[in-house]
């Protein structure tokens, strides 16, 4: 019995400390996607003649036209990345993100194995956040503590 409350105080411990370690984590894997894409639609605008091509060629995107598909693709890829790595709506912005990267894979029959693991990693990644939100290194986290704060006092 003695080994066995040293191990669940072991294992209190543990608890406690991957508990403290989770906001950096979750700012790390919101920093480490939104970077792919941010990147991505940086790439688009450089050379929207190029970006206008591919879409017509190359990406097959479903039921919209390829000026759109293009538009609604870089748009996506600058403006979802940025709400996640503030934390500002987080969770939408990695269900948008999470929408974006679906649209990728099916758009793109070309794309390679490798190309694909890392979609599923990002897809996965951005699954976690909308499941488990942002973490408390957001400002999501900030102003809801902000509202809570004030609506206690008008109470």
């Amino acid at each position: 019995m003695k080994y066995l409350c040293m191990l669940q105080r072991l294992y209190a411990l543990f608890e406690t400390l991957a508990a403290k370690l989770q906001p950096l984590f979750a700012l790390a894997a919101r920093i480490y996607v939104a970077r792919a894409f941010f990147l991505s639609g940086l790439t688009k605008i450089r050379d929207w003649d190029a970006t206008l091509w591919l879409f017509s060629n190359e990406y097959h995107v479903p039921v919209l036209p390829p000026p759109i598909a293009a538009v609604f693709g870089a748009g996506g890829e600058l403006f979802f990345p940025v709400l996640l790595v503030l934390g500002l709506a987080g969770r939408f912005g990695a269900v948008g993100l999470f929408f974006v990267n679906v649209m990728a894979v099916i758009s793109y029959p070309g794309l390679e194995p490798i190309a694909i693991k890392d979609h599923v990693l990002w897809g996965v990644l951005l699954g976690y956040l909308v499941v488990h939100g942002t973490g408390l290194w957001s400002v999501d986290t900030w102003l809801l503590g902000r509202l809570r704060s004030q609506c206690a006092a008008k109470a």
